[in-house]
């Protein structure tokens, strides 16, 4: 009996030893990391932290991570080893086939990659789901539309739990996969969202991704205020963001790893002393995959000791087996080492480690980062229980108006007659006070109504803003609100598209258009027969010939018509008579044959009084308005006369009305007078500001006649393009009138106001625009300043500070600058032509007069057989003594008479 009692208390001992001894003091895991990697350096240091028994003894395969045949053989060596548990890395292209050999061989593999949906339960995945946060914050910044872009590398898992939620709340979601993405591509891509405008973007991929994504951010000018960025990643403060902080971007993002805890600086502190010899990357600071990687190590070694407390066998005796077996044979104690795994409950450097049955991460906090001014900032955290919770002190408000109280805004600006100028004495002054104009007053009147301080600020370079095409970079007052240097810019900035997609436009203040400036010609003498300009050469020709054929058309119809054709002495109410009665009638006595007796009772003499020298007579005094002592009998006649008299009074009339605009007007002769007449000449050259709206006008327009002349711009040597205003007016004021300058109608108006006065504005404006105050995008101050805007224009402020501005203190007179042609009185060079047509014409009459003195002096001459010279005498004397007949006729006259020269109703047979 005691014998047995022996044998059974050896027995039962030899049982509890052998079970004690049967869990190993050493315990192999395998590692499969890339080459020259922080996540082998960190579990390196992991291990020389966790040295108690079990001690875990390392065997690491060093992997190319995309490449499946090195992960497969590096998993099969290091299960032929008999490892416990594998941790490591994977990537979307090697995923799949280790949740593969897991699943079969019941290897569990500890990782800090990026998780996945899978049924395995042997993928411990220590990276929490970033999802449900991400869709928290989104809702927390009431974004309705915004870009996801993302990395295929890491998985679709948070993309696609952020295209449902946008399915159920009526987000519009724009995704962008930038895996592949090169730098052109890339700018591509951010040229249409700025079309869109849109500028809010969620940034979803692996941190060394990331990082090249935010410098291409950078190098393209979109890190300005007007943006804001999401970066889905749990290591906000592993980010170099100092570039971004720069351009004032809005990026808000998330950290796992809390560093204020004492538990957790205590450990990276250690790191940073970590001597590692071997170490074939630089020491930087523990970054988030490292320290998951870390708390990988530790949960091992926790759940192995909680193994060999429980006295859990889990030793590998024998061969391990073919990982590549067919079928494969699965290791009986995975299932416990996977089951002490998921039961493992710690605090590690990524805050609580808990996981689910599907060995993911639950119970976990996240922080809820911002880069402020002075640096990345918590503002929050999210949770599975309390969701998404607001730490920061101070929140965003949703009214636009929050915060512009009792803030200093720097406003650019750009020194432009009559805008902004310096004062007289302005070297004593400093800050606003230096400076005076338009703008300046503007600027008062908006800050006043909106309620802000602020600062006027010269931009640098002078220019008002315009992309360069080989850079991509704006330069410029827009290139200062793009990229965060300034917050408003009150200046005479026009508003065209390719600004508006990069920053945002008030209301105009004021409206204006391309306008062309010239040298003011001198003006034009008045010609001698300047009274003729009111009708054009072709319609005083036209008048001409229908003078003459008026006058042969009146002299025919009186020929051809009976009516006009009547006796000699025919009077109204009296009987014609023959010429014998008239004769006797005279008391003359006639001696006639019995043949004329005959002839002049049958037929009287018939007279026409339109002949042709009359008819020419009758329509030249009709045309003068003056009349004639003979007028047309027959209804023929009459015809004429009254369709010449019509258009005589029409004519009359408009010549009349011209006259006076022609005579009291000094008119310039301008050599063009709209854009048509530049483009079709090329003796007066034309150009526009250098890096401003006139000169992307002319680059975009399609326009037949604007494309022309960017055509001749653009090629034109020497350059045509000028670097300031003053350099353009400068150009047309030496060039003598061979240079035009295209700018803004209302510098064109200004200047024309300006001494030396020898400017001018011709033609009308070759568009419609306006000027506009420039905010970033997504600024506060859009929305105020724009009911500022709104508020002058209706007080009627606006119009009197450019009244103010433009003509009260001009300086060549008033008008406005629009008045070309001045009204004065008439001086003798208006009408020195009408002076020469009449001397002209006394001049010819008494021509005329003496030729037909000479004429009738030789025809009676040759009739009465005396000599020209004693005819003409005679015919002299009795033009200059017409008294003679009264008197007594001198001697010439009755040696004349007795020849029956000057006989009055005396009839010489």
């Amino acid at each position: 009996m005691q014998r047995s009692f022996t044998l059974l208390y050896t027995s039962l001992l030899g049982i509890c030893l052998g079970s004690g001894s049967s869990f190993p003091s050493n315990i192999n895991i395998g590692g499969l990391f890339p080459n020259v990697s922080h996540e082998y350096e960190v579990f390196r240091f992991a291990l020389s932290h966790h040295q108690d028994i079990p001690k875990l003894v390392p065997q690491v395969d060093m992997v190319l991570m995309g490449n499946s045949f090195s992960m497969t053989y590096a998993f099969c060596s290091q299960f032929s080893k008999g490892v416990y548990a594998i941790i490591g890395l994977y990537d979307r292209k090697t995923v799949n086939m280790l949740m593969s050999f897991c699943g079969a061989l019941h290897v569990c593999f500890v990782t800090p990659s990026f998780p996945i949906e899978t049924a395995n339960q042997f993928v411990i995945q220590l990276r929490p789901e970033l999802q449900d946060a991400l869709v928290g914050v989104i809702e927390h910044y009431g974004w309705t539309k915004f870009v996801y872009m993302y990395s295929s590398d890491s998985g679709l898992s948070v993309l696609q739990k952020v295209l449902d939620t946008a399915a159920e709340k009526n987000w519009l979601v724009t995704s962008v996969n930038v895996e592949s993405m090169t730098g052109a591509s890339f700018l591509k891509v951010f040229q249409d969202l700025d079309k869109r405008k849109e500028g809010q973007i969620i940034i979803d991929c692996e941190t060394e991704r990331l990082t090249g994504i935010l410098k291409e951010i950078v190098e393209q000018g979109k890190n300005a205020k007007s943006y804001h960025y999401i970066l889905a990643n749990l290591g906000f403060l592993d980010i170099d963001l100092t570039d971004l902080r720069k351009g004032g971007a809005n990026i808000t993002g998330f950290q796992l790893v809390n560093n204020s805890e004492p538990s957790v600086s205590r450990i990276v502190q250690q790191w940073m002393e970590f001597d590692n010899k071997d170490s074939k990357v630089p020491k930087t600071g523990l970054k988030y995959m490292g320290a998951l990687t870390y708390d990988g190590v530790k949960v091992m070694s926790t759940a192995f000791q909680n193994l060999r407390r429980q006295r859990i066998d889990i030793s590998r005796r024998g061969n391990a087996g073919e990982c590549l077996a067919n079928p494969p044979a699965p290791w009986g104690q995975g299932i416990d080492i996977q089951r002490a795994l998921q039961q493992v409950r710690i605090d590690g450097l990524t805050g609580h480690i808990q996981f689910n049955e599907k060995g993911r991460r639950t119970n976990y906090t996240v922080s809820v980062m911002e880069l402020a001014p002075s640096g990345p900032k918590k503002v929050g955290y999210w949770n599975e229980d309390e969701k998404y919770v607001t730490t920061a002190s101070l929140i965003r408000a949703s009214n636009d108006t929050y915060g512009l109280l009792n803030r200093t805004y720097i406003v650019t600006t750009i020194l432009e007659s009559p805008y902004v100028m310096l004062k007289k004495n302005h070297e004593p002054l400093v800050g606003n006070d230096k400076y005076e104009g338009y703008i300046v007053e503007l600027a008062a009147e908006i800050a006043k109504h909106v309620g802000y301080h602020y600062k006027l600020k010269i931009v640098s370079d002078g220019k008002y803003g315009a992309r360069d095409p080989e850079t991509k970079m704006w330069n410029g007052m827009v290139g200062e609100l793009v990229y965060g240097k300034a917050d408003l810019a009150v200046a005479p900035l026009t508003i065209t598209l390719v600004r508006e997609e990069v920053i945002d436009f008030s209301k105009p203040f004021m409206s204006l258009g391309i306008s062309i400036m010239i040298k003011k010609p001198t003006k034009s003498k008045p010609g001698v027969f300047s009274f003729l300009d009111p009708l054009a050469y072709e319609i005083w020709m036209c008048i001409v010939f229908a003078y003459i054929g008026v006058s042969v058309v009146l002299f025919l119809v009186s020929r051809f018509s009976p009516y006009e054709w009547h006796a000699e002495d025919y009077e109204e109410g009296a009987e014609p008579q023959t010429p014998t009665q008239a004769a006797a009638s005279n008391g003359v006595q006639l001696s006639q044959t019995p043949m004329q007796q005959n002839a002049n009772q049958q037929s009287p003499e018939q007279t026409n009084e339109f002949g042709i020298f009359n008819s020419l007579w009758f329509s030249l005094g009709a045309f003068m308005q003056q009349g004639c002592d003979i007028s047309p009998r027959s209804l023929s006649g009459r015809i004429v006369g009254g369709v010449w008299w019509f258009f005589t009074l029409i004519i009359i009339s408009s010549y009349t009305a011209n006259l006076a605009a022609f005579l009291t007007v000094e008119r310039m002769v301008s050599p063009i007078e709209s854009a048509e007449d530049l483009a079709k000449q090329t003796e007066i050259a034309y150009g526009t500001l250098d890096a401003g709206s006139t000169k992307e006008f002319f680059r975009r327009s399609k326009i037949a006649v604007f494309e022309k002349m960017w055509s001749y711009m653009k090629a034109a040597d020497p350059s045509v393009f000028v670097k300031t205003t003053d350099e353009g007016v400068m150009r047309v004021r030496k060039s003598k009138g061979k240079y035009a300058y295209l700018l803004e109608s209302t510098m064109n108006e200004y200047i024309e106001q300006r001494k030396p006065c020898d400017t001018m504005k011709v033609g009308g404006n070759l568009d419609s625009k306006g000027y506009g105050i420039a905010t970033p995008k997504g600024s506060p101050l859009r929305n105020p300043v724009n009911l500022a805007v709104l508020k002058l224009n209706e007080q009627g402020l606006l119009d009197k500070l450019k009244n103010k501005w433009w003509y009260d203190k001009g300086e060549c007179g008033s008008g406005g600058g629009d008045s070309k042609d001045k009204t004065s009185a008439l001086s003798l060079s208006n009408v020195a032509g009408v002076f020469y047509i009449l001397i002209g014409g006394l001049g010819l009459a008494m021509l005329v007069a003496l030729v037909e003195f000479c004429y009738k002096s030789r025809t009676e001459s040759r009739r009465m057989k005396v000599s020209t010279a004693r005819a003409a005498a005679a015919t002299a004397a009795q033009a200059f003594h017409c008294s003679a007949l009264e008197s007594g006729a001198s001697a010439p006259y009755t040696e004349l008479q007795s020849y029956g020269l000057y006989a009055n109703n005396t009839v010489k047979i």
